[in-house]
């Protein structure tokens, strides 16, 4: 063999091996390690999951756990200086985006579905929700019955108002549903009467009435809860390698105990920049996820 054949070969034994390398990183790893950028979906206005802070910096519950996640992506591809691309969503745009490819994590507040999950893939379950119905304070409501024929907000490209409309046509309730663009104009049409209740994940409730002040003995929030609802981090489908390198960051904070630390920062300390607190306790079926991780879709397994 000559020197410049053994020099070719050596370079197709090395292009071979590095080609079986990114194939085995899968789709979504390789693309961050070409171009050395990742990209992350982010809520503006989903606090405490995902929301600006003083600076207009994207934080929150959420983005934490993603940032964990980007950490162990510059580890693996040894990219120190990998550029975090932040891209802000919407509930109608979030898996969208996450569907055609644009977001490589989608870190706000998403449920995971069996429905959803046809489009998109999910990380680990992060946060456990239920739906609850809002109303004014001297209206007493325990479900969606006793709204019968009444106008009820909820906000578009979610769960809650997929609910509702299933129900609504179910039962024959006769309900008039109104959809905000987001949780806060949901709510706002409880706010201004245009609306008799506000259906949406309990922790959301929490959330806008802690931001009300004083104004929060005005409203209500149900007993019963409507569903279960799964929140976890937007995936591409069919990349088997990027999320299990997702559930790995997850597990490890699950499973050391580092995920009540974060917990508590954003559910019950105040929140930055506003100084809010939820006050909210970890629920006995999230405390149960941490226990015995999962990615199931399935409310009865929450139950």
């Amino acid at each position: 063999m000559t020197p410049r054949l053994a020099v070719r070969l050596a370079a197709w034994v090395c292009a071979l091996g590095l080609s079986a390398a990114h194939a085995a990183d899968g789709p979504t790893l390789t693309r961050v390690r070409d171009t050395g950028v990742i990209v992350i979906g982010y809520r503006p206005a989903s606090l405490p999951f995902s929301y600006l802070d003083a600076q207009l910096r994207p934080t929150g519950y959420t983005v934490e756990l993603c940032d964990r996640i980007v950490g162990a992506v510059r580890q693996k591809l040894q990219l120190p200086d990998l550029e975090v691309r932040r891209v802000e969503v919407a509930s109608a745009t979030r898996m969208p985006l996450v569907i055609n490819g644009t977001l490589d994590l989608e870190c706000g507040i998403t449920t995971h579905t069996a429905e959803r999950a046809r489009s998109q893939a999910f990380s680990l379950t992060i946060f456990v929700a239920e739906t609850r119905l809002m109303t004014r304070g001297g209206e007493r409501v325990r479900g969606l019955f006793d709204l019968r024929g009444l106008p009820v907000a909820s906000t578009i490209g979610t769960t809650s108002i997929q609910h509702l409309a299933k129900v609504n046509e179910q039962q024959g309730l006769g309900i008039r549903i109104l959809g905000g663009l987001d949780d806060p104009e949901g709510f706002q049409m409880l706010k201004s009467g245009r609306a008799s209740a506000f259906l949406m994940d309990d922790v959301l409730l929490r959330s806008l009435l802690a931001q009300q002040g004083p104004g929060a003995d005005d409203y209500r929030i149900s007993d019963q809860a409507l569903t279960v609802e799964p929140y976890a981090i937007g995936l591409k489908r069919g990349d088997p390698q990027f999320k299990a390198l997702v559930d790995e960051v997850l597990t490890g904070l699950y499973r050391s105990g580092e995920i009540h630390a974060i917990y508590r920062r954003w559910f019950e300390s105040p929140l930055p920049p506003s100084g809010l607190n939820l006050k909210l306790p970890m629920s006995a079926a999230f405390r149960r996820v941490i226990a015995n991780p999962t990615d199931s879709p399935d409310p009865e397994r929450y139950r």
